[in-house]
């Protein structure tokens, strides 16, 4: 079974639950994905699958993917392909598709993209630094890291927190709940913010976890003030 989607991240809003609260919602379109091309253990060493998402021009496909993306089915030009883990591949052909049917709504889901490039970024921005003193008379150290090595070894030390570019990085926000399902328009409404730029595209995994509902955190707290009165 695959447990994965690719997805388009579409913003953030806010939603009322049954309980009239407010939640603070990142609006992911999720699929359909079809499946290109299914790796086995006999073949290529590992079990996984070649998922495709989204929509591209022909003029932007190479000859090479063109004819992989032929042979395995698919009859439209992906924005992007990325490989998925899977430990049964039973029933999983290439040209399946994969759609939000395989999510519930309270469920957790790990949702992996690339954060925000920022550019380059000094140690203040960067690294939370707290810079140099700004009292008696200028300084010129104000927003320097200070000391990058000492004396010996005669090197700057490999690791060093120093200026350099900040955010473009793979992140994996993990246990997100999903609060509502759209199965027609293929959106997930995710409870807090997921890692990216507006129609930047993500993985969501399923975790096989459920969120804990209000009604079941009431009775929680209910039993646990009967055991104190005991």
């Amino acid at each position: 079974m695959i447990d994965a989607i690719l997805g388009k991240k579409l913003g953030m809003t806010r939603i009322f639950n049954e309980y009239n609260e407010v939640v603070a919602v990142t609006v992911i379109e999720a699929g359909p994905c079809k499946v290109a091309q299914v790796k086995k253990y006999d073949t290529d060493g590992y079990n996984a699958v070649q998922l495709c998402f989204g929509n591209k021009k022909l003029r932007n496909i190479t000859k090479p993917l063109l004819e992989h993306l032929r042979k395995n089915n698919i009859n439209f030009y992906p924005e992007i392909i990325k490989e998925v883990k899977v430990e049964n591949l039973e029933n999983i052909n290439p040209g399946d598709e994969i759609n939000i049917s395989i999510f519930k709504q309270n469920e957790l889901v790990d949702v992996q993209g690339y954060t925000k490039g920022k550019g380059f970024s000094g140690v203040l921005k960067r690294w939370g630094f707290g810079g140099g003193p700004i009292t008696h008379g200028q300084s010129d150290r104000q927003r320097a890291p200070g000391s990058i090595g000492s004396q010996r070894p005669q090197r700057v030390p490999k690791g060093r927190k120093m200026a350099g570019h900040l955010g473009d990085e793979l992140v994996t926000i993990k246990n997100l709940q999903i609060v509502k399902i759209d199965t027609e328009k293929n959106l997930l409404f995710v409870k807090g913010a997921v890692p990216g730029n507006k129609n930047d595209i993500v993985l969501i995994k399923k975790t096989g976890k459920i969120a804990k509902i209000k009604s079941q955190q009431i009775s929680a707290e209910q039993k646990t003030e009967k055991k104190k009165k005991k």
